[in-house]
């Protein structure tokens, strides 16, 4: 069975802005060693012996190209797919690069976000991925903090309040395994004009009753998309759980 993967790169990142520039997001710096985002995320894959992957770029693929090369320097073996602004869509980045051949053969293709840091194990979500005999594999939480306070109101009072109250809910981790058995899915759903996995991609999975299963990541994980996010980031929490990366 090979896995590959797939790492979406090539948004504008506008609200990490002005924190970047006009920069590619993936390439914002992280950790005491100051490192790409990307950087992370490709010794991630690399660990856990996944090193064939393909950069699905846009805006910014000079920058992401000219650190990453063809991957050799990492113990990787990397290309690219870059998309035109007009075709810009996480479902469309993944049917183009597949059209270009960019992946080749393959059996599960491992899709990453590019503004995810974490520590997931890769190769313990490939496995439970194959053992359900799943289309697509949805790395979850089993809780969601919300970032805000929640207040109950009665007759024009405020009766409860909870600050950032954890609610159960299941919620995605954007990280995702999918078969290669979906790829007519996603060629129908983008020629309908579907541009993202998560909005047009999966619902159109589950509606074609394919098996979509849930994976529950307990490991370390960051949301670094906006800048509120990267100024909560703490170099020594990353340091203690991302260190196994080198």
């Amino acid at each position: 069975m090979v896995t590959k993967a797939a790492v979406l790169c090539g948004g504008e990142g506008t609200r990490l802005r002005p924190l970047i520039g006009d920069g590619q997001k993936t390439m914002i710096q992280v950790g005491r060693r100051k490192r790409p985002l990307l950087e992370y995320i490709v010794k991630l894959l690399v660990y856990h012996h996944i090193p064939e992957v393909t950069m699905l770029t846009g805006h910014g693929s000079e920058e992401v190209e000219k650190h990453f090369g063809d991957g050799s320097r990492f113990g990787a073996s990397i290309a690219y797919s870059k998309d035109a602004k007009e075709s810009w869509g996480s479902a469309q980045a993944l049917r183009g690069a597949y059209e270009r051949g960019r992946f080749g053969e393959f059996d599960d293709l491992v899709v990453y976000y590019g503004d995810i840091l974490s520590g997931f194990n890769l190769r313990k979500m490939v496995a439970h991925h194959r053992r359900a005999k799943a289309a697509v594999t949805l790395v979850l939480t089993r809780d969601y903090k919300l970032p805000v306070g929640v207040a109950k109101v009665s007759r024009g009072r405020v009766v409860a309040f909870a600050e950032k109250p954890t609610l159960n809910l299941k919620t995605t981790v954007a990280c995702l395994v999918i078969s290669r058995e979906t790829i007519p899915v996603l060629k129908s759903v983008t020629s309908a004009g579907g541009k993202d996995i998560m909005t047009d991609f999966i619902p159109s999975i589950i509606e074609h009753q394919m098996k979509v299963s849930p994976y529950y990541a307990d490991e370390f994980w960051r949301d670094v998309g906006t800048i509120e996010a990267y100024e909560r980031l703490d170099d020594r929490v990353i340091e203690e759980n991302l260190g196994f990366l080198g």
